[in-house]
């Protein structure tokens, strides 16, 4: 263990009373009431009384003036944002840090104990996640280990990984059709799938025939705002898709977009995943006389959905065999349909 030096002890001994006494919780109040304006608004984020809430912005004040001589934070008026002084601001951006850095690093004493696994999965993704726990549940809970599961979007599945929220992730991107994946993580596919139209149109309005790249810009469609399917109409159309196709409809989630559909409250076509439009179509999920349409191969790029488990790039090969986030990876490398041997894949994720 390295001691520190003489002057840094020195410096460890002679903190002033009032920071020793300052809490991390009067310093998470203090970041809220900065990102909210007030301590009324401060307090229903935090679920406290706003006396509680004044109380210690009270106390940080004057532990301030009595190190800085200038207080952190006062009211301007009724119904006025408070005003955070030019100490104020440095200690909120103190404090910010600070928080962030604890919470790092505690999520990081949990990986490298195993104590906690996070993984993340779509909606449609976590049946994977089922098809594995069951022969691993029995080991974790012997081990102490706690699975924690949480909703993630395609469109965020980079970004929890890289602010370390979670450990892995199920989830799914598009991919040049033929070609190996290109990913910035480590990644075990699960299958591939191509995309497809469902719609309510009668056929008079639209036959039955593979609709083409010209085609899909002409027909009247429910469009999402972002993720998987988005990236989609991107790469086919530019990012000003919006502007060259006929939107009749945002929708934000594909059940939102099915609803839409299935209660005719629309009248138009909705861009899928091929297993999705195969159970609406064939009545396994709630509709009525939904029909699919396939896509011809006119579309460039030419693409798939590649979905599978995604890892920080290394991040395995620095624990121990027998940790829990390798047996969590070796199961899902069992059981995928086609990468039996678990052996991860690299590259770029955006291709």
């Amino acid at each position: 263990m390295t001691e520190p030096d003489a002057a840094q002890l020195a410096a460890l001994l002679s903190c002033p009373a009032e920071l020793l006494d300052t809490t991390l919780d009067q310093l998470r109040t203090l970041v809220i009431t900065h990102a909210t304006g007030s301590a009324q608004h401060a307090a229903r984020v935090l679920g406290r009384s706003q006396g509680s809430v004044q109380k210690q912005l009270d106390n940080l004040n004057d532990a301030a003036t009595r190190l800085m001589a200038e207080t952190l934070v006062t009211k301007q008026g009724r119904g006025k944002p408070f005003h955070f002084t030019g100490a104020g601001e440095e200690v909120v951006r103190l404090a910010t840090a600070t928080l962030q850095s604890w919470t790092d690093g505690i999520h990081r004493a949990r990986r490298r104990a195993g104590s906690t696994i996070t993984i993340g999965t779509t909606e449609f993704t976590v049946e994977f996640l089922g098809q594995v726990w069951p022969g691993l549940r029995e080991d974790f809970e012997r081990r102490g280990v706690q699975l924690k599961i949480e909703h993630v979007r395609t469109r965020d599945l980079k970004t929890k990984l890289a602010a370390e929220q979670v450990d892995l992730v199920c989830g799914s991107f598009a991919a040049t059709r033929g070609a190996p994946p290109a990913l910035d993580y480590d990644f075990l596919e699960w299958h591939r799938e191509r995309v497809a139209l469902l719609t309510n149109l009668t056929t008079r309005e639209l036959n039955d025939r593979p609709v083409t790249h010209t085609k899909l810009a002409k027909l009247p469609l429910l469009v999402p705002s972002a993720g998987l399917l988005a990236d989609f109409l991107s790469r086919w159309y530019g990012p000003d898709y919006r502007g060259v196709l006929n939107v009749v409809a945002d929708v934000d989630t594909l059940n939102y977009g099915l609803n839409l559909l299935n209660t005719q409250l629309m009248y138009g076509c909705l861009l899928t995943t091929d297993r999705v439009a195969d159970a609406a179509s064939e009545g396994r999920l709630p509709g009525n006389n939904l029909r699919k349409l396939a896509l011809t191969d006119d579309f460039n790029p030419q693409l798939d959905i590649v979905t599978g488990i995604f890892a920080r790039p290394g991040e395995r090969q620095r624990y121990a065999d027998d940790h829990p986030l390798s047996a969590l990876w070796n199961a899902f490398a069992a059981a995928s349909p086609t990468r039996p041997n678990g052996q991860p894949q690299r590259g770029n994720l955006h291709e």
